[in-house]
């Protein structure tokens, strides 16, 4: 069987074109020869697409692509039939429905015979390549067939070179029959990822606002974000006609969950209810059983109801907590219920808690308009606010929120209003909610009566922007705050003051950072040598946060700052370090964070490491999740700096997916950017590529100079590690030489150890020359503990042969009290190649091995790549073989070479052993780097020599 055969039934389509954005990028590559996935997920959430997607996607071998037909589903093996028809076909090209009368002529089935008839089909037809089937809404079969393909899913390798794809629903429980197949559950979609669905949707015509408010409302899901943007007319697509409100309504909740749930009793409606209202604002989306099933006491006088025994498909009880199997159809039955059902439910749950969740249900009773609020409303606001304003009172930033948005909803226009949605909006920021925040800072700006509250609501905005969105547009909104402030709040103005140098550092902008921090700046100090660079990830952290913080803290960061871009380092230092000092584990978490910015500009990275696993611990613990990503931000680029890659990577993933979540797409920049210069030295030449471009794409658009140069500096080091020194020469030198194209002030430096090695390597050292003179003041800095010893290593590279020698010596004795594996390892390298160069084999051979050892240690696999390669050219290999000794392939990389010998391609190859061009490529870089060949030609040659060289005894 050859070809793609795919048969599918007429349904609604989840998204209209093929958008990457649109589904998690593991759809690429879900599974491999002999594997079985259930990919699962709510209503909505694309599994469909994700399943087209990963057959479009699948290049080794031929598709089998069936959805289940539901008008089937009650006769016995008709799924199964549908299947094997597929493989009776005589034209395996042509798409055909399967047939809809349970008749086959493959006669009749039992569980064995079943077994047997699909095994066999598969084994014959992937006898020739990998064959990939894919099963949508497989819950949808009839329980035989069901049976059968769960049999087949747990012993995938008993039916030949067949990966098994199947899609069942996310929300409710899991067949029987699936059980022990592997599951891979789709997540919502991240805020960057709905935004670019809507852009590519509309062609990038929606309306900024209105794309965020769908993004928003939307929560992830691609069937709602959709539905939303096809139900608004033209003029609201474009801005200029309000928004519905709600946008999703009780109708379009329930069109799209299939009108789940369905049949149910009037106490089981009461039920799903109050526990939807009871994890309306939940973090975790669950609440605790035991009030919920007091509030229906109260509600029902005691009916059976009370049990809070509700459909086990929607709702999941354990450990004393429930919650909704979807977020989806929670939200439809929250919808559906009306605003009477809904104030009972929340008046009942009022009854029974305490504290600021039993207020904010008791402001969830009354009424949505303040105009016709009970009496009592502008009390209960009053004492919400209270509530939600007090540290000492347990609660999350985003109960907080709701709390104070309630509050503001409850009180009629005036400064209290304004006071509530200005409090509210700062919890939205700390709870990762940057949308919401903004939508109350609208309110806030035209209902806010003075200029502090408008200053206040303006430090705000440009907070939110400089964590997602252009970070000029932050500098302006943060300069207006501290206009605004000066006079009435000096804490607020100079947290505005450093929020906008923040967004120049950003932006590459050194006389706006200067500009910015310039006032009052107090007396100079005496001149020290020139060189601003302060390493990656040394922006300062949330500025809206900082209104909190001590103004001692604040004044020293920003003199700390404004000393450094002045080069008065000496004073700086001072500044910086009084930062750091201040700061101690159990404080809030900005203060933490400041203080992990200002050892970073000092190179203190073991005090950078400390502060910063502390403002982890405490954004964790009080979840502040908009805190998370500038945390990891922060241990990822200490890592980086301290050659600890593997880990950088570690915090640069996680940070990643907290910043998205947040929907913080500068944030994310550079984590894309730090996963893109730890993949540099893996030798992952793929994730390089990938990170490189969603950190350039975010940067442009969003003006982030420094997190563009971090990338461009990725992209050179893959050059560098993968033996093309030119390429990453040319790459490097616009960002290390002065002129226009010269890369961020603040990370420039730290690529000129990069640049002098390829320029020298490449054979153009006489270029590097200026630049290592630069980079010598750098180094008396004291900012980075490597570069001293890097200054040596680029002495050494570019002097000549009577003194390189010494000054490798004395780089490598600097690496010693230094530490960092990585670029030690690095100097014994390009020592070790000097050596060999001069036939000093013995001495090359110590040094060589040495490097090896830290490259492997260190996990920079592309440099012991070149390390081997070095080791063989010196006449021997890491492991003590010969250089060209095959036997140090694996089995795969002989299977390869042979081929390789034979005259194939790498696609011939690839079909032939099953697997994609891209492995075949990988591995055939491994072998040309463990042979010391250059070319198929040199390798063929190998092969056929060692074939007539008769093995020694």
């Amino acid at each position: 069987m050859t070809g793609q055969t795919t048969v599918r039934h007429t349904a609604p389509a989840v998204v209209r074109r093929d958008r990457p954005t649109a589904v998690p990028e593991r759809a690429e590559a879900p599974v491999a020869a002999g594997e079985a996935r259930l990919v699962t997920g709510e209503p909505g959430c694309g599994r469909s697409r994700f399943l087209d997607r990963a057959a479009r996607a699948f290049t080794a071998g031929p598709v089998v692509h069936v959805r289940a037909d539901p008008a089937a589903a009650t006769v016995p093996y008709a799924g199964l039939r549908a299947l094997l028809g597929l493989f009776a076909e005589p034209n395996a090209h042509r798409p055909a429905a399967p047939p809809s009368n349970g008749r086959h002529a493959l006669g009749p089935l039992d569980a064995p015979a079943a077994d047997a008839a699909l095994r066999s089909a598969l084994r014959t037809a992937s006898a020739d390549g990998l064959l990939l089937v894919c099963v949508d809404d497989a819950h949808l079969w009839d329980p035989a067939s069901r049976a059968a393909l769960g049999r087949l899913g747990r012993d995938p390798r008993a039916a030949g070179a067949v990966a098994l794809l199947l899609t069942a629903p996310g929300h409710r429980p899991l067949d029987p029959e699936f059980a022990g197949i592997p599951r891979l559950r789709l997540d919502p979609l991240t805020a960057a990822a709905s935004a670019a669905l809507l852009d590519e949707e509309t062609g990038g015509s929606l309306d900024r606002g209105v794309r965020d408010d769908l993004v928003a409302e939307a929560e992830g899901n691609p069937a709602l974000l959709l539905a939303l943007l096809r139900s608004l007319t033209p003029a609201q697509l474009r801005g200029r006609a309000p928004l519905p409100r709600p946008l999703a309504d009780a109708e379009l909740l329930t069109a799209l969950v299939g009108g789940c749930p369905s049949a149910l009793t009037a106490e089981e409606e009461q039920v799903l209810l109050t526990a939807a209202a009871a994890v309306r604002e939940a973090e975790d989306g669950s609440a605790a059983v035991a009030p919920v099933r007091r509030a229906l006491a109260r509600l029902t006088g005691g009916a059976p109801a009370a049990r809070l025994d509700p459909p086990p498909d929607l709702l999941v009880l354990g450990d004393g907590r429930l919650r909704f199997r979807s977020a989806l159809v929670r939200r439809a039955l929250y919808a559906r219920a009306g605003e009477r059902g809904r104030r009972a439910a929340h008046r009942a749950l009022a009854a029974q808690e305490t504290g600021l969740p039993g207020l904010l249900h008791h402001a969830w009773a009354e009424p949505a308009d303040a105009a016709t609020a009970t009496d009592g409303a502008a009390a209960l606001a009053t004492a919400l606010a209270a509530a939600a304003a007090d540290p000492a009172v347990p609660a999350s930033p985003r109960l907080r929120c709701a709390a104070l948005a309630r509050a503001a909803d409850l009180t009629g226009d005036g400064p209290d209003q304004a006071r509530h949605r200005l409090a509210a909006a700062q919890q939205a920021l700390l709870a990762g909610q940057p949308h919401r925040a903004l939508r109350l800072l609208d309110a806030v700006r035209t209902g806010a009566p003075d200029a502090e509250l408008r200053g206040r609501a303006e430090l705000l905005r440009g907070a939110a922007l400089l964590r997602d969105g252009p970070v000029d547009e932050a500098r302006a909104t943060l300069l207006l705050a501290k206009s605004l402030l000066a006079a009435h709040a000096p804490a607020a103005a100079l947290a505005a003051t450093l929020g906008a140098a923040d967004a120049a550092w950003a932006a590459g902008d050194v006389p706006g950072c200067l500009e910015a921090l310039a006032e009052g700046h107090g007396e100079k100090e005496p001149e020290a040598p020139s060189g601003t660079s302060t390493g990656p990830g040394a922006a300062s952290p949330d500025p809206a946060a900082s209104l909190a913080s001590g103004d001692g803290v604040l004044r020293e960061h920003r003199r700390g700052m404004l000393a450094l871009l002045e080069r008065r380092f000496g004073a700086a230092v001072r500044s910086l370090r009084r930062v750091v000092d201040a700061a101690a584990p159990g404080d809030r978490v900005e203060t933490l964070l400041r203080a992990a910015a200002a050892a970073l500009l000092m190179g203190d990275l073991v005090g950078a490491r400390g502060a910063a696993t502390a403002a982890l611990v405490a954004a964790r613990t009080q979840g502040e999740a908009a805190a998370l990503g500038p945390a990891l931000e922060y241990l990822a680029y200490t890592e980086l700096r301290a050659g600890r890659h593997g880990l950088a990577r570690t915090h640069a993933e996680e940070g990643l997916r907290a910043a998205q979540r947040a929907g913080q797409r500068n944030t994310a920049a550079h984590h894309h950017a730090a996963q893109a210069l730890a993949a540099s030295i893996d030798g992952d030449a793929d994730a390089v590529a990938r990170h490189v471009r969603h950190a350039q794409e975010i940067s442009l658009r969003h003006g982030l100079a420094q997190a563009a140069t971090l990338a461009e500096w990725a992209l050179a080091r893959a050059d560098l590690g993968d033996g093309r020194p030119a390429e990453a020469a040319d790459r490097l030198g616009p960002l290390v030489r002065p002129g226009p194209g010269r890369g961020h002030f603040a990370v420039w430096m730290l690529a000129v150890p990069c640049f002098v090695e390829a320029a020298a390597r490449a054979g153009r050292g006489g270029s590097a020359g200026p630049v290592v003179e630069e980079f010598a003041e750098w180094a008396r800095f004291g900012a980075d503990p490597q570069a001293p010893a890097q200054l040596l290593r680029c002495r050494a590279l570019l002097a000549p042969p009577d003194r390189a020698d010494g000054l490798y010596e004395s780089a490598l004795a600097l690496h010693d009290t230094a530490g960092g594996d990585f670029e030690r390892a690095r100097t014994e390298f390009l020592y070790g190649q000097w050596l060999r160069r001069r036939r000093r084999l013995r001495e090359a051979r110590d040094r060589l091995g040495a490097a090896l050892v830290g490259f492997e240690r260190c996990g920079a696999r592309a440099w012991a790549e070149q390390a081997r390669a070095e080791l063989r050219a010196n006449g021997t290999s890491a492991g003590g073989a010969r250089a060209g000794d095959l036997s140090a392939l694996t089995p795969q990389q002989l299977r390869i070479v042979h081929h390789v010998a034979g005259g194939a391609t790498n696609r011939e190859i690839a079909q032939a052993l099953t697997v994609s061009t891209r492995t075949v490529d990988y591995h055939l870089r491994k072998v040309f780097a463990a042979l010391g060949v250059r070319s198929r030609v040199e390798l063929a040659r190998l092969v056929e020599q060692t074939e007539k060289t008769p093995a020694h005894p």
